[in-house]
């Protein structure tokens, strides 16, 4: 195939999705020859026009994962917005050292019947959002080195005439996962929203500009609308002043810390 640009885009609140797409699509690059263009889907501002891509463009989507699927709240969002026309891709979902789930798959079948051809897919496990004990230092070298290889043997599929379509499971996408708490039963924070230590925010609206749903207000640092538990505000506030003290946020955050520090395996798909 005659690919003239790698086309990476992502949707990344806290950064980890995007160093993943970032890593695989410059391997892509070197090895097809073909720049690369980054789209970035995070802000609000990035998503209110549609993206269309030519039949001699690749597509690298990266996702994360949220309870095991794609996020619900950008769902309909990447179904409405991002076209393709006969178009190579290689969807990317990054999980937080727990399980990929259905998420690539769903995002598999979302890339199809838009209009794209899936060359490649891959869940790559990252740090989690809500605990730096869970997927800690990921990815590593290891990590890398895999991701290297994975694309490596895409752009080798690529770089023929053609290809079938990828062999898996096109039946309907099973149900989210169901947060846990320490206990075993549901973790029921939908609803959770974080909170600011007012002696420590300096009101450098930080958290407001990191928001992907724009849900806080930049005057007040107050979250005033949905908030999808990304993380960002409170990864990216410079004087660490925002906060999550749901109870069952945080005893969903203990059961992941010790149940799932162990190494998650990525799931490859060629």
């Amino acid at each position: 195939m005659n690919i003239k640009r790698i086309c990476v885009l992502y949707f990344s609140p806290t950064g980890g999705t995007e160093k993943i797409a970032r890593f695989v699509a410059g391997e892509l690059s070197a090895r097809l020859e073909a720049e690369q263009v980054f789209f970035n889907f995070t802000k609000p501002e990035g998503r209110r026009d549609e993206y269309r891509f030519a039949p001699d463009d690749l597509l690298v989507m990266a996702s994360p994962v949220y309870a095991g699927r794609l996020p619900n709240k950008l769902m309909p969002e990447y179904q409405a917005k991002i076209f393709g026309s006969g178009t190579p891709a290689i969807p990317l979902c990054v999980f937080g050292n727990r399980s990929p789930d259905e998420a690539l798959r769903e995002l598999v079948l979302l890339l199809e019947g838009n209009g794209f051809q899936v060359a490649a897919a891959a869940a790559f496990a990252g740090r989690h959002a809500f605990s730096d004990r869970v997927g800690e230092g990921r990815p590593d070298r290891d990590d890398l080195a895999q991701m290297a290889d994975f694309a490596a043997r895409a752009a080798e599929k690529l770089a023929g005439d053609g290809f079938p379509p990828l062999e898996m499971d096109r039946g309907e996408v099973g149900p989210y996962y169901t947060p846990l708490k320490e206990d075993g039963t549901p973790a029921k924070f939908l609803k959770a929203k974080p909170l600011t230590r007012w002696e420590a925010c300096s009101r450098c609206g930080a958290c407001a500009r990191a928001c992907p749903m724009g849900s806080i207000d930049s005057q007040t640092m107050e979250a005033v609308g949905l908030c999808i538990k990304c993380q960002a505000c409170v990864r990216r506030c410079t004087a660490h002043a925002k906060y999550f003290d749901d109870a069952d946020f945080l005893s969903h955050v203990a059961m992941l810390e010790q149940n799932y520090t162990r190494r998650a395996e990525h799931t490859i798909l060629l």
